[in-house]
């Protein structure tokens, strides 16, 4: 075993890890990367096939990001943003507000102002806090209430698993959360309501339903308030939701809730930590043929929330920083003299730091170029036809694509869509498999999930689904 992977078993505790699994084995022990490829400390290298962790937007060492970081730690790493502005924060404000604003709604709420934390489980916990707060300070309900969806996975501050409902991850800790509602996820593919028999196709596009995941929006908003109890905000990944197994949305599903949500004067928090900044994709229709395509999910259904929580890609995956933008009437309820205290007792010591927002600001300046914009919606392309080949294999059951995102769900048999227990551990063996053949990702669950850097070429994407095809076949031989 190498001296740094006895390093690692001795003293490091990984996230979301089964340690004695860990110890088992020698890890893998990452020591650079160019492009979509990894090199380890023995000079294998890999295909990075989930964007590390779903972070990475332009791939590694990429020159400008570099160059960015760089000139910033020629003027200053760090300031505090207690009582201090600095020169990238400030205009990263500006640069994020005015993406946000790109052809709302008439009506909608306009994003205005800007929140700078550390992660996305923050960006969620400012959102909530905030939306709490207004709720209480401008409505006569002293409790305000939270909806989320079932499978939600929102983050791991108190406040941010408070919003989730992934029993295998937050159930421990529930003596200590508040409590939150839920309603039922529009999972086309697992659906009670849809009668449709398993096509090799993805879910969404042969469901028969009459949309019951809607309506139950609908219900759950009404019967709290009959209840005297409304519902003070929706909390939403748009398009598709993360964790719970990479679930899209049927066309239409955002907007219509969007609209039920604001029909009860209640708030929506668009949770774009995964979604945001280009990995939705290009979208439909004009949005998809414009030359500026929508950075953020929310936007291809033409909808505005009142909280958007930014993280992950914010630095292109470089450095750890987190947004949350809001509107100025959130932001009014919080003025006040200073005696009233209405000051949003909220922080982090790396707020609003200048070498994340320095590395941001160039991440943003790159998916702005035209060249990036055609290798964003290529790479969409290429990954859409090459993922079509796994229809071949009788353990995928089903095959969803959002953009630049892709979950592909194992099945005992795609005809009955029986599952795989978890204890089966279906997904790490197919991931264990691709990472002997030199490509790294990971399951959620049975959902193996692709989400290459934007940099990843065309020959590499076929490579990426012929490994995963192989370690299918070799896992279910």
């Amino acid at each position: 075993m190498h001296n740094l992977a006895r390093l690692d078993h001795r003293y490091v505790w990984h996230p979301f890890t089964q340690m004695r699994d860990w110890l088992s084995r020698e890890p893998v022990v990452i020591v650079s990367g160019r492009g979509a490829v990894l090199r380890d400390v023995r000079g294998r290298e890999y295909l990075d096939g989930n964007a590390s962790i779903w972070t990475l937007l332009h791939g590694h060492n990429h020159p400008r990001l570099n160059a960015a970081i760089r000139r910033q730690l020629g003027k200053i790493a760090h300031c505090s943003a207690l009582g201090l502005a600095n020169e990238p924060a400030s205009v990263l404000a500006q640069r994020l507000v005015a993406l946000a604003q790109t052809a709302p709604p008439a009506a909608a709420p306009r994003l205005a102002k800007v929140f700078f934390s550390d992660d996305g489980s923050t960006a969620l916990e400012v959102a909530v806090k905030l939306s709490y707060e207004f709720a209480r300070r401008a409505g006569p309900h002293p409790s305000p209430r939270f909806l989320s969806l079932e499978g939600a996975y929102h983050g791991d501050t108190l406040g941010a698993v408070s919003l989730g409902h992934i029993a295998l991850f937050h159930r421990a800790y529930g003596p200590l959360l508040f409590p939150t509602d839920r309603v039922r996820a529009p999972y086309c593919y697992r659906c009670p309501f849809n009668r449709a028999r398993p096509e090799r196709a993805d879910a969404r596009t042969y469901r028969r339903c009459h949309e019951e995941c809607v309506a139950a929006v609908e219900h759950q908003f009404a019967r709290r308030r009959r209840q005297g109890r409304p519902i003070t905000a929706m909390v939403v990944e748009p398009r598709i939701q993360g964790a719970a197994g990479m679930i899209p949305q049927p066309d239409g599903w955002l907007r219509k809730v969007t609209e039920i949500v604001h029909g009860h004067h209640a708030q929506l928090i668009a949770d774009e930590v995964l979604t945001g900044f280009g990995r939705a994709g290009a979208g439909n229709g004009a949005r998809a043929r414009s030359k500026n395509p929508p950075l953020f999910a929310s936007q291809h259904e033409g909808i505005a929330p009142d909280f958007l929580a930014l993280a992950k890609g914010l630095t292109g995956g470089y450095l750890p920083m987190a947004a949350t933008l809001t509107t100025s009437e959130v932001f009014d309820a919080f003025l006040g003299d200073y005696s009233e205290f209405k000051t949003f007792f909220h922080g982090h010591s790396f707020t609003a730091n200048p070498l994340g927002a320095a590395a941001a600001l160039a991440s943003l300046d790159l998916l702005a170029r035209p060249e990036s914009v055609r290798a964003r919606r290529q790479l969409e392309r290429h990954l859409g036809e090459c993922l079509d080949s796994l229809w071949a294999l009788p353990q995928v059951g089903d095959l969803r694509q959002v953009g630049l995102i892709a979950g592909v769900e194992l099945v005992r048999d795609w005809r009955t869509r029986a599952a795989f227990d978890l204890r089966d551990r279906a997904g790490f063996r197919v991931c264990e498999a691709m990472a002997r053949r030199g490509v790294l990702t990971r399951p959620v669950g049975n959902v193996v999930v692709l989400m290459p850097p934007y940099c990843t070429t065309a020959t590499q994407v076929r490579r990426l689904v012929d490994t995963l095809a192989r370690a299918i076949r070799d896992v279910f031989a």
